[in-house]
């Protein structure tokens, strides 16, 4: 436990900082230095409290003749104030959070998507909400229009919503740019003898056909009475003896004829995410991208499509960050709208949700969320929080905006 004394060093020096009022957001931080671990935030936070109840009392003068008694008690250790600087961002950046809508937004993209916000709000720029819907199956269609209230409360309306569904032709364009430049090829094997063929570093028979060939399999792919879905994929043209097999020919499209809940089945053919990403960061001028650590792979993918279309020089900065576990929260969109179906919870705004709708519905604002995202950081370590812990932290920073 961090002794009392220490906290009060910190709360000291916070309140002169502020004109008088310490922030209690503000306290942890330093007393990291001290060996504060994250899993004993809950436990200090009473003390934190208290302390800065008797220091917020006192006037500024007596708070800095307070102050030179516990100054030597700080920490010599740097501080970090706010986020850490990106690399390129003088000009401003561009960025994007990209929720899938399989459900509305919840305390896990809150957090995450709140770093990028900052970044752009720090240095000016575009934030954009990328809705991922290209894959028909895993949507619900109230989803849309609750991820768009959601996303404008929680970034003051300082953001551009785009529906990747929507962008279909550009999909299209960019998948004959590929094709003809001979970096992608329509492949018709079965599945299981190619997945056996890149595990031997051996190419399938379809990648060297004439790109004439390919360019009717295309067409094929995409006329209704052509190709069945399971029947013809596309396919990057990648280095076979790629150390990584996932790397190895990676698919780009697939043929899917499940309704579309907007397009309805206008489209046969849909892009598979890396293709997808990797044209709207293009066509957006993404500067700077923060995204979970288990996407590594994908973005390696992204820069060799990058590559292939002759982008590689607009390759974005990207910064990864480590999984947040929140241990007795359920953040399943599909078993929270089963839950809901079977009238465990009232709806999305429940108060015993992890929803956005539910926390805001309670009086949570957005900046308590941008400062725990703050607290957070650019970190690639897995962090585990239960709901008590996780209450009791947003309620403080909620309560210091």
């Amino acid at each position: 436990m961090i002794k009392p004394k220490i906290i009060k060093a910190y709360v000291l020096k916070n309140a002169i900082e502020h004109n008088g009022k310490a922030q209690a957001n503000s306290i942890i931080p330093g007393l990291f230095n001290h060996g504060l671990k994250k899993e004993k935030i809950k436990e200090t936070i009473p003390e934190i409290n208290k302390i800065l109840k008797q220091i917020n009392s006192l006037s500024i003068d007596k708070q800095k003749k307070e102050f030179e008694n516990y100054k030597d008690l700080i920490g010599h250790r740097k501080e970090r104030q706010g986020l850490p600087e990106l690399p390129n961002s003088k000009k401003g950046v561009i960025m994007r959070f990209s929720p899938s809508p399989s459900g509305p937004l919840h305390i896990g993209h809150a957090l995450t998507s709140s770093i990028s916000y900052l970044y752009v709000k720090k240095y000016g720029g575009k934030f954009y909400i990328r809705i991922e819907d290209t894959n028909p199956e895993n949507i619900y269609k109230p989803a849309y229009k609750m991820i768009s209230r959601e996303s404008k409360w929680l970034f003051n309306n300082k953001c551009k919503i785009v529906i990747q569904s929507e962008r279909m032709k550009i999909y299209y364009k960019y998948i004959e740019k590929l094709i003809k430049s001979r970096n992608a090829y329509i492949c018709t094997c079965d599945s299981e003898k190619f997945k056996e063929l890149v595990k031997n570093k051996k190419e399938c028979n379809c990648r060297n056909l004439n790109m004439e060939e390919h360019k009717k399999r295309w067409e094929k792919m995409l006329d209704k009475k052509g190709y069945k879905q399971g029947q013809a994929v596309l396919r990057f043209k990648s280095n076979i003896n790629h150390k990584n097999i996932a790397m190895r020919d990676f698919p780009l499209a697939r043929i899917n004829t499940h309704s579309h809940p907007l397009q309805k089945n206008k489209y046969k053919v849909w892009p598979l995410m890396n293709l997808a990403v990797s044209v709207d960061d293009i066509e957006m001028k993404m500067t700077h991208i923060i995204r979970a650590k288990e996407h590594r792979d994908n973005a390696e993918k992204q820069k060799m499509i990058y590559t292939a279309l002759g982008k590689e020089k607009s390759i974005p900065w990207t910064g990864f960050l480590g999984r947040i576990h929140f241990t007795d929260f359920i953040l399943s969109s599909s078993k929270i709208r089963q839950d809901i179906e079977s009238g465990k919870y009232k709806s999305w705004d429940d108060p015993k949700l992890p929803t956005l709708a539910s926390l805001k519905k309670q009086g949570y604002k957005p900046q308590a969320f941008w400062k725990f995202a703050e607290q957070i950081g650019l970190n690639e370590v897995d962090k585990k929080i239960d709901k008590k812990e996780f209450l009791l932290l947003l309620k403080n920073f909620n309560k210091n905006n």
